[in-house]
């Protein structure tokens, strides 16, 4: 009999007779053990071209559990902390100019929804993957091999998406000692794993084997004795795939798997995990590759925000040895990593496009893990939410080391890489090089109507730092490798990405990122973190003077920087102010490779004026510099004046319902160089007599405070307040800054829901007629409308919204976007800051009517009201599966009379406490429990189960929350039940 057979038959015997969650130390065995499902040897790309197909570009969202709502199990209000790390920027973070891309091209182009992009690097080769086929490209970007179907290219077995690639640079064979194999994965009856038999990804044979037991989202990674995939549903996250089999194109049953479940896992739903993955050729001993995932203290169970490691030792020839350890937990500075109470629909493009997903929930891709001569290191990122009030995505990075393989890890740094006017950055893959240096590749959005820096479509970037920079600091200023020219149709974005190394320096990197050009492609940068040239020298900060109360003698300090490789002494320097006349002096110093150092000139700059910005250009002018462009840098000071106060923000009262005397919060900036004590300030209410009152202070110069009324305002009746607030400094310099303004609504809101799905056209002039009835006789003062419909070709719709009296109506859609599909919860709202003609289907988000919702404002919102959907043009059709009206009024509702769909049973418990009940046998597929507080934020997003096949239940945990009321929605696009629930 076989040997590995025979001792598949041993390993059984012995995990039944001992049991395989047996522990020796806190470790344990593991859940699953087998061998491949299939092999199957594919003969060369090359030899086989007449066969190849190329890759579907059909647009479709991927079927994975991330597209079905399976998400994260959170307590609401739990663990959301500010970020100190952003909080506290470093002066260098973000300063340093990096190189321009040297290449860039678009690899892929496709029309799934993500397109799953991810790329591995050989000695000759990009090898290229996206969610429905491949690309192989020279490494100067020339194409080799044009986009191409998995299957029958290389996978024999047909699949639907998730493909990765790697590169294991020493992997040889039995038959073939040439060191170089290419490692490819792809979902389609479980995972299927095709190993090449050689280097050059289009010559070489492929060794394919199917493990069906994987499920979704799949992450590879390579390791000294294994290929190992991580899986993010529950149970089994972690397989252990035998590499030296697969290398030598062994059968099938001779190839062992293995699946674990990382004890202490804290996540009960969406989460992806890494393993590390070997980024370089200096491979470790067998055993202990590592599992990576983070604990966010909203988690339930989860006390400290933390990274937990566990370590997998696998044992292919005998199973009942192999183990993986208890997870190390190393405590971290706290952060947020939670969107829309774990929600996908998070980040607003711009100018109304959909809210896409950020990510959440996942340890990007990859994981590295690089052996240095005493350590060993590895890094990896995540998204984390630094916005306070509002979403701002920000990645959070980390290194960590370990004196020796097996040995704990310990942090050497963490950082929170962010963008000062609000940016959004995410989705990022890190590199580190043979030096040590850190690269890290990116996406960048913004959106000014949301305060996230300025309209900027999805695009991506690079950053990084020197291995001599300090700590937790991304150094290099975001470098753009491409720009989106639209933005991302639906919410699915991404998802893997991948920055890899050249194996022929391994200082040179390729990222891989999705965005929009002006369809969906994957676009790959090419940079380099690790110096070029020998003599390279730059200014990279002006550290003194900075804003203040400023005079006709300043000293002027600028940091030096050391690009190159070589030591450099006494450096050339000057500097101008506004252009003027430059000074010019010598740094006589040493500056050695990578390292900064700060020079002050000995004549000082005259910068008296009260009020003025002056510029302050600096540079080196070292002679036989290699790259000049990185030599100056400018920054703008500003003489303040000494007194300058005002009112920046009213953070109270909120608008909402019930609102009775209410206090007046205001934060307070001094702009101006003095201190600021005893000063007045101020509020209106509607344009009446002012409140007075004194500030004790102090106000620091350049600092906020928080003050807050001792006079409540009486907002108890129903209605708008205008709330100004003032700063009333004596001889104040800047009075355009003193005031602020609010207002703040008292008003009462109920919403209702008709989930009867209804045909809509297909033929010309065809109508649809939805109602929904509404019993509370409120005067409306407000009215918004969701709906979300099925429909190809939303350019043939008209939609309008027909007021009980049945002659009000209001115009909400009229026949634009074109050929796009659908309307997925499309809010209809006055106050939307992005007209729906400028948005794009499906038009997920709040948009302006095309009409004015506040012509029903004064009506009595008693009756019949009509959703009225016009088909204009024969041939596409579709459905309206649900819409919601949502009035409010000038009469106060009690709790019941809001309920939408009575049968969802709500049971208040101590502590802020709920029982979710939703008796049904009709319905058993996962519904998705929403919770929104008033101002319809989401605070919580979870799927539940029918478990028993005759309804719903779930314990909701509101006790971190403020108290107030919420709106508890059970449901999906075909059913929902909506009632409110009050937080003592």
């Amino acid at each position: 009999m076989n040997f590995k057979i025979t001792r598949l038959f041993l390993t059984l015997f012995l995990l039944v007779s001992l049991g395989i969650h047996a522990q020796q130390e806190g470790k344990v065995g593991p859940t699953y053990v087998g061998t491949a499902d299939s092999h199957v040897y594919v003969s060369s790309l090359a030899s086989r071209m007449n066969e190849l197909t190329p890759a579907t570009t059909k647009k479709a969202v991927a079927q994975d559990e991330r597209a079905h709502h399976r998400k994260m199990e959170i307590i609401p209000g739990k663990g959301r902390q500010a970020d100190i790390i952003s909080q506290s920027r470093h002066p260098l973070e973000g300063r340093i100019p990096g190189r321009t891309p040297d290449l860039v091209w678009d690899a892929a182009f496709s029309n799934s929804q993500p397109t799953d992009p991810a790329l591995a690097v050989g000695p000759d080769h990009v090898f290229v993957v996206f969610n429905t086929g491949f690309a192989i490209y020279d490494k100067d970007g020339a194409q080799l091999l044009g986009q191409t179907a998995p299957s029958p290219a290389i996978f024999p077995s047909s699949g639907c998406c998730d493909l990765t690639v790697s590169y294991d640079p020493v992997a040889t064979s039995a038959t073939n000692p040439t060191p170089g194999r290419w490692v490819l994965s792809f979902l389609g009856g479980g995972a299927q794993v095709a190993v090449s038999d050689g280097p050059n990804p289009l010559t070489a044979g492929w060794n394919v084997y199917n493990i069906a037991t994987i499920n979704d989202y799949n992450k590879l990674s390579v390791w000294s004795d294994g290929y190992y995939v991580s899986d993010q549903a529950t149970g089994n996250r972690v397989y252990a795939m035998e590499r030296q089999a697969m290398l030598d194109g062994e059968p099938a049953g001779n190839v062992s798997i293995q699946g674990f479940a990382p004890p202490n896992f804290s996540n009960s739903g969406f989460a992806s995990l890494q393993i590390l993955n070997i980024s370089d050729d200096n491979y470790p001993a067998a055993g202990n590759a590592t599992v990576v995932f983070y604990q966010d203290d909203a988690y339930a169970g989860v006390t400290t925000d933390h990274i937990k490691f566990w370590d997998l030792d696998v044992d292919f020839d005998t199973p009942a040895n192999s183990t993986i350890s208890a997870p190390q937990e190393v405590n971290v500075t706290p952060f947020t990593s939670i969107f829309d109470g774990t929600a996908f629909d998070n980040l607003t493009q711009p100018g109304g496009g959909a809210d896409i997903d950020a990510l959440q929930g996942i340890v990007m891709n990859q994981a590295q893990y690089k052996k240095f001569p005493t350590y060993n290191a590895c890094i990896f990122n995540f998204v984390i939410d630094i916005g306070g009030g509002t979403e701002q995505a920000a990645i959070r990075w980390y290194e960590f080391r370990q004196t020796a393989d097996g040995m704990p890890w310990t942090m050497h740094q963490e950082g929170t890489f962010s963008a000062p006017d609000g940016t959004h950055y995410w989705h990022g893959s890190m590199m580190i090089d043979v030096q040590g240096n850190i690269g890290m590749g990116f996406t960048a959005m913004g959106n000014t109507a949301t305060g996230n820096g300025t309209d900027q479509f999805v695009s991506s970037y690079y950053t990084g730092r020197l291995s001599t920079d300090p700590l937790g600091v991304m150094t290099i200023a975001p470098q753009l490798i491409a720009a989106g020219s639209a933005n991302i149709p639906g919410i699915r974005y991404g998802d893997y990405g991948k920055c890899d190394i050249d194996p022929v320096d391994y200082k040179r990197m390729y990222f891989i990122n999705e965005y929009m050009q002006p369809s969906r492609a994957d676009v790959v940068g090419r940079f380099q973190i690790a110096p070029n040239f020998a003599n390279d020298v730059g200014v990279v900060d002006i550290t003194a003077p900075v804003d203040g109360t400023l005079s006709g003698s300043e000293a002027v300090t600028i940091t030096i920087r050391n690009f190159g490789t070589s030591d450099i002494s006494n450096i050339p320097v000057s500097y101008t102010v506004d252009g003027g006349t430059p000074v010019n002096e010598v740094y006589t110093g040493t500056i050695t490779s990578g390292m900064t150092a700060n020079h002050t000139f000995a004549t000082n700059a005259d910068l008296s004026t009260e009020g003025q910005t002056y510029n302050i250009a600096a540079t080196t002018n070292l002679a036989g510099d290699q790259d000049i462009l990185n030599d100056p840098y400018n920054e703008n000071v500003t003489h303040v004046f000494a007194n300058d106060i005002g009112a920046i923000a009213i953070t109270g009262p909120m608008s909402g319902q019930g609102l009775g005397n209410e206090s007046i919060s205001v934060t307070l900036e001094n702009f101006g160089a003095a201190a600021q004590s005893n000063f007045n300030v101020s509020y209106t209410i509607n344009g009446g007599t002012p409140v007075v009152e004194n500030v004790p202070g102090p106000l620091a110069a350049g600092a906020t405070m928080p003050f807050t009324f001792a006079t409540q305002a009486d907002m108890s009746t129903l209605g708008i307040y205008d709330v100004v607030v003032s700063t009333e400094l004596v001889a104040d310099a800047v009075v355009a800054n003193n005031s602020t303004t609010a207002q703040v609504a008292h008003f009462s809101c109920s919403s209702d829901q008709n989930t009867t799905v209804q045909t809509i056209g297909p033929n010309n002039g065809t109508v649809t007629n939805s109602v929904i009835t509404v019993t509370n006789d409120i005067s409306i003062s407000d009215v918004n409308v969701t709906v979300n419909i099925q429909h190809t070709w939303v350019g043939d719709l008209e939609i309008v919204l027909v007021a009980p009296d049945t002659t009000t109506e209001v115009q909400l859609f009229n026949q634009t976007g074109g050929s796009d599909d659908d309307f997925v919860n499309t809010i209809f709202d006055d106050q939307a800051a992005t007209p729906i003609a400028s948005g794009t289907a499906p038009f997920t988000g709040s948009f302006q009517p095309v009409g004015d919702l506040s012509t029903f404002n004064g009506m009595s919102s008693l009756g019949d009201w009509t959703l009225r959907i016009t088909d204009n043009a024969d041939g596409d059709g579709g459905q309206l599966t649900d819409w919601t009206l949502e009035l409010c009024g000038n009469d106060l509702l009690s709790i019941d009379d809001v309920e939408a769909n009575g049968d969802l049973i709500i049971t208040t418990q101590d502590n802020n406490q709920f029982n979710i009940l939703l008796p049904t046998t009709e319905i058993q597929d996962p519904l998705i429990l929403t919770v929104t507080n008033m101002l319809g934020q989401r605070v919580f997003n979870y799927s539940v189960s029918n478990e028993t096949g005759n309804g719903y239940e779930y314990d909701l945990n509101m006790s971190y929350m403020q108290s107030g009321v919420y709106l508890v929605r059970l449901g999906n696009s075909n059913y929902a039940s909506v009632k409110r629930i009050v937080v003592e």
